[in-house]
C-alpha cells in the first residue's frame, strides 16, 4: 500500500523557497569563484602569507552567503572591501605574533604559474623584497598601496573601502610609494635575472664558493626564515665571500638533494627537495654587479604552503 500523500500547499511553497536558495547560493558561488583570485592576491599581498590569505577569502564566501546579495549593486567592489578590511584585521594580530618569531621572519611564497590572475594586472607589491618592505607599514598603509599600485582601484574607491578621506588615501599611497623607491634598487632585465640565478643553482648543486662569489654582489645580503631550526643562520648574512661559504655548505646540509627552478611571485626561484619533498625555496633580488639578495624559505609550514598555493582550485 503507498503511504505516500500530497504535498501541503505549505510544503509545496517551502520547497519552492529551498529551490530558490539553492539557486541563489549557487549564483552567489559562481559569482566569488570568478573573483577568488583577485580576492586571495589583494590578501596575500597585504598579509604575504598564503595560509592566512586562504582563511581571508574562506571568511569572505562565509560573509558574501550571509550577504543581502540582491542589494549589492558591484559584487566585485563588495567583496574586494570585505576582503581588505578582514585582511587588515588579520595584518594587525599578526604583527604581534611575528614580533615573537626566531630569526628573520619572511613572506610565504605563492606559485603565480599556476594561477597568473594571482599576478594581477600588474605584478608590483608581489616581489618578496617588496612585500618585505610593505611589512614595514602598518596595515592600512599597505592596504591602500596594494589597492592602488598592484590592482588599480581608484582613489575613491580605496579611500571608500579603508574608510578614509581621498587626500588622505592619496598621501598614503604617495608616502608608501617613495618608502619603496628608497629601500629597492632598479630591477635588472629579467633574462639576465634568470642567467644569473641559473648560473647560482649550479654552483650552489657543486658546492663550488668560487664560482657562487662570481654572481654575488660584494655587498650582498642573504636572510634565512627557520624560524630557530637547527643550523639556520638566526640574523642576516652580509658580503659574498660568507654568503658563497653558507650557500654551498647547502649541499651538506641537504645530501642527494634535487635542485630545480621554479616560478614563485612571478619570477624564478630555487627549490631544493629531498626525497620529493621541499627543504628550501631560495628568490633573489639581482641588481648590476649581481645577486645583491638571497630570501631562504625553510620553516616547513612555509613550504607546506608554497606547495598548496600550487593546486588551488583556479575557475
Amino acid at each position: 500500500m503507498d503511504d505516500e500523500r500530497p504535498l501541503t500547499g505549505d510544503q509545496l511553497e517551502q520547497l519552492e523557497q529551498l529551490k530558490e536558495l539553492d539557486a541563489g547560493l549557487e549564483a552567489a558561488a559562481d559569482v566569488f569563484q570568478g573573483l577568488r583570485p583577485r580576492l586571495f592576491g589583494i590578501a596575500y599581498r597585504v598579509l604575504g602569507s598564503v595560509s592566512e590569505a586562504e582563511d581571508v577569502v574562506q571568511d569572505a564566501w562565509v560573509r558574501w552567503q550571509g550577504a543581502d546579495r540582491g542589494a549589492v549593486l558591484d559584487p566585485g567592489a563588495f567583496l574586494a572591501k570585505t576582503t581588505t578590511r578582514l585582511a587588515i584585521n588579520v595584518a594587525q594580530s599578526a604583527r604581534v605574533r611575528r614580533e615573537a618569531y626566531v630569526g628573520p621572519w619572511l613572506p610565504e611564497f605563492v606559485d603565480t604559474r599556476v594561477d597568473p590572475q594571482v599576478g594581477a594586472e600588474r605584478g608590483e607589491a608581489l616581489e618578496l623584497a617588496v612585500l618585505l618592505v610593505l611589512e614595514k607599514l602598518n596595515p592600512v598603509e599597505r592596504a591602500a598601496y596594494v589597492l592602488r599600485e598592484a590592482f588599480d582601484y581608484p582613489y575613491d574607491e580605496i579611500a571608500g573601502m579603508l574608510q578614509l578621506g581621498q587626500a588622505n588615501t592619496r598621501q598614503i599611497v604617495s608616502r608608501a610609494r617613495k618608502r619603496l623607491a628608497a629601500e629597492r634598487r632598479a630591477p635588472v632585465d629579467t633574462s639576465e635575472h634568470r642567467r644569473l640565478l641559473e648560473a647560482f643553482v649550479a654552483a650552489a648543486r657543486d658546492g663550488d664558493v668560487a664560482a657562487l662569489e662570481n654572481v654575488l654582489s660584494a655587498d650582498v645580503v642573504a636572510y634565512a626564515d627557520g624560524n630557530g631550526m637547527r643550523g639556520v643562520a638566526r640574523l642576516e648574512v652580509l658580503g659574498a665571500g660568507r654568503v658563497a661559504m653558507i650557500t654551498a655548505f647547502a649541499k651538506k646540509f641537504f645530501p642527494g638533494a634535487d635542485y630545480g627552478i621554479v616560478e614563485a611571485n612571478g619570477g624564478p626561484a630555487l627549490l631544493i627537495a629531498q626525497d620529493g619533498t621541499a627543504v628550501a625555496l631560495m628568490s633573489a633580488t639581482v641588481g648590476p654587479d649581481g645577486i645583491d639578495g638571497l630570501y631562504w624559505i625553510l620553516t616547513p609550514e612555509k613550504l607546506r604552503a608554497y606547495e598548496r598555493s600550487a593546486h588551488r582550485i583556479v575557475p
